[in-house]
């Protein structure tokens, strides 16, 4: 069993954090919480914070921190949170950092590691572009990483893939900006709160060993 329980994955898009999500709590009874979903949730559930989001979100704005950071805060104090979780996608900036450190602290938790996973720029750009999705059910793959069986269809039900908009290289370059200008800080924030374990892409081949090796 793990040590450190309440952790939050850090990196660029297309470093990692999801494959690491995935393997992790297919170990570990930890829950992964992306605030993608946990906003569609939310929404889809009617709560109040959700019909807050949802009107914000129709006029095309972002969802302010404040709510999301609410969400989380909701979120983490859930059963299934219990044995620890995992934070994909949130916090992003300084500001959503501080209102977590907030949240946390309001319940009575602490976090326990920040999770860094670097890589260079032309391989997470190698990595969006190549990355396809089902038409049908939504299935992720990678052209390069993890390649459909046949090249045009979903191994999980046989339908046909293509390549959303946002995964041109124009758009994944933009995202990679917006990464650098206002989460790239966050690696000193927690550095300095001696919570950040770096995790290089080189050694990808040792990666979750040493991830684990880390957090026990």
């Amino acid at each position: 069993m793990i040590r450190k329980k309440n952790l939050i994955f850090l990196g660029g898009p297309g470093a990692g954090k999801g494959t690491f999500s995935a393997m992790l709590t297919a170990e570990e009874p930890l829950a992964h919480i992306s605030t993608g979903d946990m906003l569609r949730s939310e929404i889809a559930k009617n709560s109040e914070m959700g019909r807050r989001a949802a009107v914000i979100m129709g006029r095309g704005e972002l969802v302010p921190d404040e709510i999301v950071a609410e969400m989380v805060k909701g979120r983490i104090s859930m059963p299934d949170c219990e044995n620890g979780f995992i934070l994909d996608g949130f916090p992003r900036t300084i500001r959503q950092a501080e209102l977590l450190d907030g949240a946390m602290q309001d319940i009575a938790k602490t976090l326990d590691a920040v999770i860094y996973f670097k890589a260079d720029d032309e391989l997470l750009l190698k990595r969006l572009t190549a990355r396809i999705a089902c038409k049908k059910c939504g299935e992720i793959y990678n052209r390069l990483f993890a390649p459909p069986k046949r090249e045009n269809n979903c191994d999980k039900c046989d339908g046909e893939l293509f390549q959303r908009p946002d995964d041109s290289l124009e758009t994944a370059k933009e995202r990679l900006k917006v990464f650098y200008e206002m989460t790239q800080p966050l690696i000193d924030y927690y550095k300095k709160k001696n919570l950040l374990i770096t995790i290089v892409e080189s050694e990808k081949f040792r990666a979750y060993a040493i991830l684990k090796k880390e957090i026990s």
